[in-house]
């Protein structure tokens, strides 16, 4: 259901779930071989993603561990897989220290996949075990699947089978023991995509999709005070926590500069209604879609220092101002390194700690429709947003020269620090180039050439989710 859902789309997805019930009353391997044609049919095969971005952070959970410290003690490990070896090569290699995966193949014509699997290679598996050792122990979940592999019985000193209730025995593998942080990855599903859990988000989206324009529609024409007010009707809830010594109001002529770390695209939005007064936001990607809806007024960054600083100064002196350091969003317990040109703006901002919470849909993505963004985030039924106030930081100074650069990098890695202790998250020195290297493949630079085609699919998207939700009700 995930390869259906993120990477076929909202229809592939309803088809899978309606066939469902039919596939499960075949034998495993037919089952199998039907949800993955289901799922994979029609796919490019250049720009299928979903194992290195979505699945891993879902394989990881299932990790228990018990097999986990087996698998650790092995000096050289070999996994074996009935799943589509695109699915599970790069979780089993990045996150799990895998050294060779045998899995199934997916044909391909055209640089598209066919939705079917090639035959084992037992060949490759069988060669890989010889070279490597004679003394090979196995460890597998199915007696049965097991034994289809001929050349792991014949090639092991001892193999071990473990059943289905001590399966049920394992404990989850705590996120401090993965051999790889899990910081990054896409998707637009917050939940296991189980049966039932799937039942009830077909049966929410319409629901959702209305309530989610409500919601919209609330935040951009009602003033601040209303609009929290019935957004708290409709299931939002938003959280505000000032430190003691957090001062309200402005410091001289100039506005007050906001720095936040980043979660979604609401995070301006955030602010505002806490505060009550009118701000900038400064940003850096931003669908024309967002941009009309957001009551917040924004402003674009050119990633070129001395324009951006400039533009900063004249809108600070104009008024508060918001940014996000960041430079893009991160869904898990994290803080990415902070650009430190928010410290050459003025003496002294105020940092403010930002977190959300979201039950089924996501609100972010690195490959996805970005204008879908608020709309996604919006349709979950009780999204979770809170706002930590933390006392000012002056970032000013006298420094020139080699003093004043490594200063406003180490005023940089305060502010992080603060934002992440109050959050009880972890600092890191990723950006927004890692995030997009590792999501996407590329380096996460905005097109200008490309706003127009960007924005029409982005019309034609919606026009289709209507569509779709229109037939659901």
């Amino acid at each position: 259901m995930l390869v259906a859902f993120e990477a076929g789309g909202l229809i592939r997805a309803h088809i899978l779930f309606l066939l469902y019930p039919f596939i499960s009353i075949f034998p495993d391997d037919l089952s199998l071989k039907i949800m993955v044609m289901v799922s994979f049919i029609g796919l490019k095969k250049d720009k299928f993603n979903e194992g290195r971005s979505v699945l891993p952070k879902f394989f990881l959970e299932d990790v228990g561990k018990e097999s986990f410290e087996v698998l650790r003690r092995g000096k050289v490990t070999v996994a074996v897989s009935d799943l589509p070896r695109v699915m599970v090569e790069s979780f089993l290699r990045d996150y799990l220290e895998v050294d060779y995966v045998v899995g199934r193949e997916m044909r391909v014509l055209g640089g598209y996949f066919v939705g079917v699997m090639e035959e084992r290679r037992e060949d490759y598996g069988f060669d890989v075990v010889r070279i490597l050792t004679s003394n090979a122990i196995g460890v597998g979940c199915c007696f049965k699947k097991c034994c289809d592999f001929e050349w792991l019985i014949s090639n092991c000193k001892e193999i071990y089978l473990v059943s289905e209730q001590e399966k049920r025995n394992w404990n989850p593998l705590p996120r401090d023991l993965y051999p790889k942080p899990l910081i990054f990855h896409d998707g637009r599903l917050a939940f296991r995509p189980t049966f039932w859990a799937t039942l009830i988000m077909f049966m929410w989206l319409p629901i959702g999709f209305i309530l989610a324009i409500v919601r919209i529609i609330i935040a951009i024409t009602l003033p601040s005070s209303i609009a929290l007010f019935l957004l708290h009707l409709s299931g939002t809830q938003l959280k505000v926590f000032y430190h003691n010594n957090f001062k309200r109001g402005k410091p001289k002529a100039n506005g007050v500069l906001y720095v936040c770390n980043h979660k979604t695209l609401i995070d301006p939005l955030l602010i505002y209604y806490c505060l009550g007064t009118p701000l900038t936001a400064v940003v850096y990607s931003l669908s024309r879609m967002s941009e009309i809806i957001s009551p917040v007024k924004t402003v674009r960054l050119t990633r070129n220092r001395e324009k951006d600083a400039e533009l900063m100064h004249n809108l600070l002196s104009q008024g508060d101002l918001v940014v996000c350091p960041e430079g893009t969003t991160c869904r898990e317990p994290y803080v990415l390194r902070f650009s430190p040109l928010f410290t050459e703006i003025c003496d002294e901002i105020c940092p403010v700690a930002i977190d959300c919470h979201v039950s089924m849909f996501y609100g972010t993505t690195a490959r996805g429709l970005k204008s879908l963004d608020p709309l996604f985030f919006l349709m979950n039924p009780r999204p979770i947003y809170s706002a930590r106030f933390l006392s000012s930081v002056r970032c000013g100074g006298d420094e020139s020269g080699d003093g004043a650069e490594s200063s406003k990098y180490e005023k940089a890695n305060l502010v992080q620090d603060l934002i992440a202790k109050e959050l009880g998250f972890n600092c890191t020195r990723l950006t927004r180039k890692d995030k997009y290297l590792t999501l996407a493949g590329n380096e996460g630079v905005v097109k200008n050439g490309n706003k127009g085609g960007f924005v029409s699919f982005s019309l034609l998207q919606i026009v289709v989710t209507l569509g779709v939700v229109t037939w659901l009700v």
